[in-house]
């Protein structure tokens, strides 16, 4: 990789845009990059890794920071623009980081987001743009480089202070470095793998003895004491053995268990036995107890049926006379049924007499039979009375309904002449509409004719005006395309004038010795023509033609354009006119034209519309007068045959009118009268029936009364009042013989109770004594159940250690392939981390690795030291562990003047400079081979040379000018003023308080 170009533009302390020529400098092979402290050689290098990488080194990446010039004008963008020549290709990369710049519209800023371009330049000489994708671009160059920007920054910009701490630091940072430079994260990612293969394999062995344990403790809890005599094993999780120890506790917790099952069935066989003749016991006492309880409750119920027997013969007697009231019963209720229908009918007499006259309150039966047959003769004479009068009052109903209609066609007489009277002028003024509706159609018809022209001539207006512009537009275009097809004539007439003067030359360099010349012929060639200055080939001139017939084309499409255009024009104007005139019409005056006609014919199709409406109207009112007189001859009609009507009605009703007078008397109608009689026909008729019904009831009472005092005397009592006060409903005649017929069976269950022997005997025997037994037999069931329940617990037991004591040999076996693969895994994870028994230099996988790679650096490193310290020292790895670290990174010098091996760490200033040097040449080999061979035309070397003696640092620099040798450029970064005089090319950095300027110094 070589760098030719570098322009940077308000970047870092450079406000203005600076170039650096690495060409001009490197022609040298050796350059000095100086200035003051703070002017910005540090950046130079820095615009190089942005350029490349998108960052500057991470050191100087701080959050917050900005690659943005504060000397910068606003206007002026941050951008650096890097030209190198990587893998054969010679790229061009420009960058921009995110930075604000000034509204384009208005005050204030904007965020530009950051912008990336790579460009490469072709055979020819000419730039293609490649991408504009900060992520296209990087892997790009991180694939034509080879290398991260961690690596580049430690191989390409050489900062000797952190080699210098390189060589004075420990194992742990060395390897931290070493590690970013050769990317041996691969290794270090299979010792984390071992380790999480180990951890999880560890996890899995922990949860299998953790569920053994558990087990552990459930048959602890399922053994009970038995499993307390021997104590659970004390091991942990992970521990060796520990499986074998569960199994074998578990199988004596299982024997104490089988021992206490065989206890538990004895006892339960003698609690049983005690407990039969327990129940023995208490049912005899209770036997004995229930006899003696009974015969004393017989004594008790004997004594209680002699305190009840005087109750018993009452009842008896009471049931026996109430049996014989019984037979006087009917006559009893036959003598109260005949007292309510006397009374009943006695009251009605007497409110059937209060409404008679008083002349009739006291008459018979026969004599209001009489006045009755006598009224009703009267009510039907009145019958041929009533239907006259019904009938005057019909003529009276039907004289109003004449009446009635007379008005109505009086109504209907007038509104028809009042209508009528209007009917000429209403018939003229319909006639007037239809003939306005038709004038108007007629109208519309000729405005829709001068219509559609009109606004044919406006859109023809419109498209002139439009297509106006378009010819004008047409006629510049075609000028410019002229002016371009005539410059590209000339032009390539000039150059083909150009090529023919210089013809020689071209035909010369065709010219092979010994063979013929194509325009003499001849065979030698003492003096063929060279090019001059400005001459044209073959190839530039056939590229001017083709533009000159690009042009031409162009020129003839333009005109085509402005042809067709015109003629669209033309035709547009033309139409736009009318047939008989000259001039364009404008378009507003089109416009107008239209607007009034639109209107026009509107208002004319809208009174046309109303022509059938007319023509209906018309129609209607024609019929409606013929209606209206039909309506008011009939009436007239009607009218004269109310009259006729109307007298034969009179003559009728004054016939009526003598007959009903007579029949009505002194009621005002003859209904009424009729009325009258019939009410007074229904009361001599309720009253004669009130009479005859009076008679009837007291003459039957009569008689329930002999009956009733005949069946008292039967049944054995006195007198009627004494048989019914004995006398007793079927409800307490039950209830005595149910008392009676209760004693009876008490008396009889007394007795029989009387005859038992075996309650006499209990009876003389001691009381019996039923609590103690049962509290005897109780006591020996609750020994049973506890014996049982032992029993059952120790079976339970037993079964409960046996299903747990296999579902942990199942897990030992489970577990078998676990540990296994435990073991395997933890052997070689322990191998590569450095921790096991078999690393016997406890070296991680990583640092194995790592330090293969420096020794290849030490070796490297050493043939540029050896010369920088004049063949006294020689950089040498060491794998030995320094106190309680790990092995393998070492690094010592070895001095050939005493002979012995140190430890980098106390070298001097200047030796640890050329030290560092030298290792940093050296890692850069071994990194730019492990890139994949990518040559490395440029470094860059930071500080560090003012640690020097003059002859030390003639050496250092014979060694970097021994770089050149291979085609290499060196830029020494460095402020000591002695390299001035050593290194005549020089970039010179310049500070100054509007920013910073690089100056070439060749």
């Amino acid at each position: 990789m070589r760098l030719h170009r570098l322009t940077l533009t308000a970047f870092g302390p450079f406000g203005a845009t600076q170039e650096v020529d690495f060409d001009a400098l490197s022609s040298a092979g050796l350059f000095l990059l100086h200035g003051p402290t703070g002017a910005g050689k540090t950046s130079v290098l820095d615009a190089v890794c942005y350029a490349l990488y998108g960052a500057v080194p991470g050191a100087r990446q701080s959050p917050g920071a900005t690659l943005r010039s504060d000397h910068a004008p606003a206007g002026l963008p941050t951008e650096v623009q890097l030209e190198l020549t990587v893998g054969g290709r010679r790229l061009e990369v420009t960058r921009s980081p995110a930075q604000p710049r000034p509204k384009k519209r208005g005050d204030g800023f904007t965020l530009e987001k950051a912008q990336s371009r790579l460009r490469e330049r072709d055979p020819e000489g000419d730039w293609q743009g490649l991408s504009k994708s900060h992520q296209e671009i990087g892997e790009e160059l991180a694939q034509l480089i080879g290398m991260s920007r961690d690596q580049f920054c430690q191989v390409v910009l050489l900062p000797q202070g952190d080699f210098a701490r390189f060589l004075r630091s420990d194992a742990e940072a060395r390897g931290k470095l070493l590690g970013k430079l050769f990317d041996t994260r691969r290794f270090a990612a299979v010792e984390e793998r071992l380790a999480e293969l180990r951890r999880a394999a560890e996890a899995r062995v922990k949860s299998g003895d953790e569920q053994i344990l558990a087990l552990a403790q459930r048959i602890a809890q399922a053994g009970g004491p038995a499993a307390a005599e021997a104590g659970p094993p004390a091991d942990r999780p992970g521990e060796p053995g520990l499986a074998e120890a569960v199994l074998e506790w578990a199988a004596i917790a299982r024997s104490a268990a089988r021992e206490h099952l065989d206890i538990a069935h004895a006892v339960v066989a003698e609690a049983e036995n005690r407990q039969l003749d327990a129940r023995r016991a208490l049912d005899a006492e209770r036997e004995l107890a229930r006899l003696q309880q009974r015969y004393a409750e017989t004594l008790r119920r004997a004594e209680a049926l002699e305190e009840r027997r005087p109750e018993h013969d009452c009842c008896q007697e009471q049931l026996e006379r109430a049996r014989k009231a019984d037979r006087v019963a009917p006559a009893l209720e036959l003598r109260e049924e005949a007292e309510r229908d006397h009374r009943a009918a006695s009251d009605a007499l007497d409110r059937t007499r209060g409404l008679l006259p008083a002349e009739l309150a006291d008459a018979g039966a026969g004599q209001l039979a009489q006045m009755e047959r006598r009224f009703r003769q009267e009510l039907g004479g009145l019958e041929a009375a009533r239907k006259a009068e019904a009938r005057s009052a019909r003529i009276d109903e039907e004289r109003v309904r004449l009446n009635r209609d007379a008005r109505a066609d009086d109504e209907i007489v007038r509104e028809a002449d009042a209508w009528l009277d209007g009917w000429a002028a209403t018939r003229a003024d319909l006639r007037r509409r239809v003939e306005t509706a038709q004038e108007a159609a007629t109208r519309a018809e000729q405005l829709a004719a001068h219509l559609a022209p009109a606004r044919l001539r406006l859109d023809a207006a419109r498209r002139r005006d439009a297509l106006a512009t378009d010819v004008q537009d047409a006629r510049e275009a075609l000028a410019a395309v002229r002016e371009q097809a005539l410059a590209a004539h000339e032009f390539w007439l000039g150059l083909r004038e150009r090529r023919l003067r210089g013809i020689a030359a071209e035909l010369a360099a065709g010219l092979v010795e010994g063979e013929p010349c194509t325009v003499c012929g001849s065979t030698g060639h003492p003096a063929p023509a060279s090019p001059g200055d400005g001459h044209v080939d073959r190839a530039t001139e056939e590229k001017a033609l083709d533009a000159h017939r690009s042009a031409e084309e162009a020129r003839a499409r333009a005109e085509q354009e402005l042809g067709l255009v015109c003629e669209r024009h033309l035709t547009a104007q033309a139409a736009a006119r009318e047939e008989a005139a000259s001039d364009d019409p404008a378009v507003a005056e089109l416009r107008s034209l239209v607007d009034r006609l639109t209107g026009d014919h509107a208002e004319a199709h809208r009174l046309a519309a109303g022509t059938h409406a007319a023509r209906e109207a018309l129609a209607a009112a024609e019929r409606e007068h013929d209606e209206r007189v039909e309506q008011r001859q009939e009436a007239r009609s009607r009218a004269a045959a109310r009259t006729s009507q109307r007298e034969a009605l009179d003559r009728e009703q004054a016939g009526l009118e003598d007959h009903i007078t007579a029949a009505r008397g002194e009621s005002e109608s003859v209904a009424a009268h009729a009325d009258r009689l019939t009410r007074r026909v229904a009361l001599l008729a309720d009253a004669a029936e009130a009479v005859r019904a009076e008679q009837d009831t007291a003459q039957r009472r009569k008689e329930a009364d002999d009956r009733l005092s005949d069946a008292a005397f039967k049944a054995g009592f006195d007198t009627p009042q004494a048989a019914a006060a004995t006398l007793l409903g079927a409800a307490a005649q039950r209830d005595l013989q149910h008392r009676i017929d209760a004693w009876q069976a008490e008396a009889a269950a007394v007795a029989d109770r009387r005859t038992e022997q075996d309650a006499r005997e209990a009876a003389q025997r001691p009381a019996a004594q039923p609590a103690a037994a049962e509290s005897a037999h109780a006591t020996a069931e609750w020994l049973l159940r506890e014996a049982a329940s032992a029993r059952a617990a120790a079976r339970d037991r037993c079964a409960e250690l046996d299903r747990l004591s296999a579902q942990a040999a199942e897990e030992v076996r489970r577990l078998g392939p676990v540990r296994l693969e435990y073991e395997r895994v933890a052997r070689l994870a322990g191998l590569t981390a450095g921790t096991s028994a078999d690393n016997e230099r406890k070296m991680r996988l990583e640092a194995y690795v790592l330090a293969a790679r420096l020794e290849q650096v030490a070796a490297a490193a050493t043939a540029r030291l050896q010369r920088m310290s004049s063949g006294r020292y020689t950089l040498v790895h060491s794998d030995a562990r320094t106190g309680g670290r790990r092995a393998g990174l070492g690094l010592h010098v070895v001095d050939a003047w005493t002979g012995s091996e140190r430890d980098t760490s106390t070298l001097s200033g200047g030796e640890t400079f050329f030290a560092s040097l030298a290792l940093a040449l050296g890692l850069a080999d071994v990194v730019t081979e492990e890139a994949g061979g990518v040559r490395l035309d440029t470094l860059f070397i930071d500080e560090g040379f003012g640690s020097l003696d003059d002859q030390t640092l003639d050496e250092v620099l014979d060694v970097l000018d021994s770089l050149r040798e291979r085609d290499r450029s060196v830029g020494i970064v460095s402020h000591v003023a002695d390299l001035r005089r050593r290194i005549p090319a020089r970039l010179e950095v310049v500070k100054d308080r509007h920013g910073s300027t690089v100056h070439h110094r060749l």
